[in-house]
């Protein structure tokens, strides 16, 4: 592993988290949705919000993965005319106005690898970005993609789910820096949440395994919920709700999504001073 991958806006902004005794409040958004030029407007509130962390979605026409919160988005953000070039001059402009927030992209490997993982590493790289999550790129397969961002100090965020057993978690964790993804149902994006004590022990488990931050998402909707999250993990994702403000409200998201997030990042940040 690089030193750069070590290092950064990304451990940093973990690390922030820790010191004020809370977990990491991590937002995702798909780029270009509604339109290319709404975005930054969109990133804008999240940071205002409260969120220490931006995960920016690459639009692609098969999101597997995902909910039909973020498969509408990302067909609006495909409708719009968004493209992979757009999502770089959407990440440079957002690291003029945000030089210490950390951004990483995520999305599959289609616009990632269709010209080459050396030529979107250097261009993620020049466009500011902190690291990369590539759904379905599996850790086995880590050559396809992993070298070429290593090479350019970019993070490769990887994920676990429920059934990432002990035989199969070393696998996933070689290589990878920034946050550990817990993904914590076995599922799709959106409404699902898993019991709180079955994120309790995979937490715990995945904690002992490795001194890269675990963030839970998948299902996180609400404050409390958000909160529980936060007393055990060392960050909480939240993407589907956000994204359907995109859709509910548009352009006029951005009034939404600030007091939105402002709202999980409060309940976040007291959560484990309620335990004391």
């Amino acid at each position: 592993m690089s030193a750069g991958v070590t290092e950064g806006r990304l451990p940093a902004a973990f690390a922030r988290a820790a010191a004020d005794g809370r977990a990491a409040l991590v937002t995702f958004v798909t780029g270009g949705d509604p339109t290319p030029a709404d975005t930054a407007a969109i990133l804008d509130a999240l940071v205002e919000g409260g969120a220490d962390v931006i995960e920016l979605g690459m639009p692609f026409t098969d999101p597997m993965a995902d909910g039909m919160a973020i498969q509408l988005a990302n067909l609006r953000s495909l409708g719009a005319g968004t493209r992979t070039a757009d999502l770089l001059d959407i990440a440079r402009s957002f690291r003029a106005r945000h030089p210490q927030v950390p951004l990483v992209l995520m999305g599959y490997a289609n616009p990632m690898l269709r010209r080459g993982a050396d030529v979107f590493a250097a261009e993620a790289q020049a466009a500011g970005v902190d690291g990369i999550i590539c759904v379905d790129v599996p850790p086995e397969e880590d050559d396809a993609l992993g070298p070429a961002l290593r090479a350019r100090g970019l993070h490769l965020v990887r994920l676990a789910t429920p059934t990432t057993d002990a035989v199969r978690l070393p696998t996933v964790l070689e290589g990878a820096s920034g946050f550990l993804y817990y993904v914590s149902v076995a599922g799709i994006t959106g409404l699902q949440q898993a019991a709180q004590a079955s994120i309790d022990t995979a937490v715990a488990r995945l904690k002992a395994a490795t001194d890269i931050p675990v963030a839970v998402g998948f299902g996180i909707r609400t404050p409390e919920q958000a909160a529980a999250v936060a007393r055990v993990a060392d960050g909480v994702v939240v993407g589907s709700a956000i994204v359907e403000l995109v859709g509910l409200h548009g352009s006029q998201a951005p009034y939404h999504i600030r007091s939105y997030v402002r709202s999980l990042s409060e309940a976040i940040a007291v959560s484990r001073k309620e335990l004391a």
